[in-house]
């Protein structure tokens, strides 16, 4: 049963990127609005956005509770996946059926703590403060854990303050954190932020105007 729970977590944490990235911030087309399977869903995650942008990182929508359609959609639509979810996975593997449950429980604990505690997301799932506040909102897909950001490439780092100690996203004896971490980002490396110089980015144009005007 526990290797089924392990399974049923890395399962949990590819659909919530897959979800994220494909679902609640839709997918790009040219001349045209995002496109997503369940536009609800999509129209509630970018008001959710805008709402955190301005009020930095903080969501009133889980202060007032199931009062706001917000709330109310999101923990229809974690129990509707968990539902589903856990009788697919039932009849072979109860450690995943027990996996989807939880991991939507899970999902909406840190997911509302984080927008009602700003500080504790910033130091415990800095990959989320990265997705919402970085500028590039695009990124950084993963909620709970940042696993699948890194297996997929999309794990960007705005600053090194924001940059979790180990890609497991758990808290790990320093030494073994930093082993960890050399191991996994060999073969999946965190892609940081371009961050030029202003001084070095005024020589750059400088340079381009002058190599026009010749």
């Amino acid at each position: 049963m526990l290797k089924g729970f392990i399974a049923g977590l890395a399962v949990a944490n590819a659909f919530e990127w897959f979800a994220h990235k494909y679902i609640l911030h839709g997918v790009h087309r040219s001349g045209q609005p995002r496109y997503s399977p369940v536009p609800r869903s999509m129209e509630s995650h970018w008001a959710h956005h805008r709402e955190v942008r301005k009020q930095e990182f903080a969501d009133e929508c889980y202060v007032q509770g199931f009062e706001h359609w917000r709330t109310r959609n999101e923990v229809m639509s974690l129990a509707v996946v968990a539902g589903v979810a856990s009788v697919a996975f039932y009849p072979f593997s109860k450690g995943m059926s027990l996996a989807a449950l939880y991991s939507a429980g899970n999902y909406y604990y840190v997911h509302r703590r984080a927008h009602l505690e700003p500080d504790w997301a910033k130091a415990s799932i800095p990959w989320h403060y990265d997705h919402h506040m970085n500028s590039n909102q695009d990124a950084n897909w993963c909620v709970t854990r940042p696993w699948f950001d890194y297996v997929m490439g999309t794990r960007v780092v705005s600053s090194a303050d924001l940059k979790e100690a180990n890609p497991l996203g758990i808290p790990l004896p320093a030494t073994f954190s930093k082993l960890l971490t050399q191991a996994i980002e060999s073969v999946f490396p965190a892609k940081w932020v371009e961050q030029k110089p202003k001084l070095l980015a005024s020589a750059v144009v400088e340079e381009a105007e002058k190599q026009s005007v010749a």
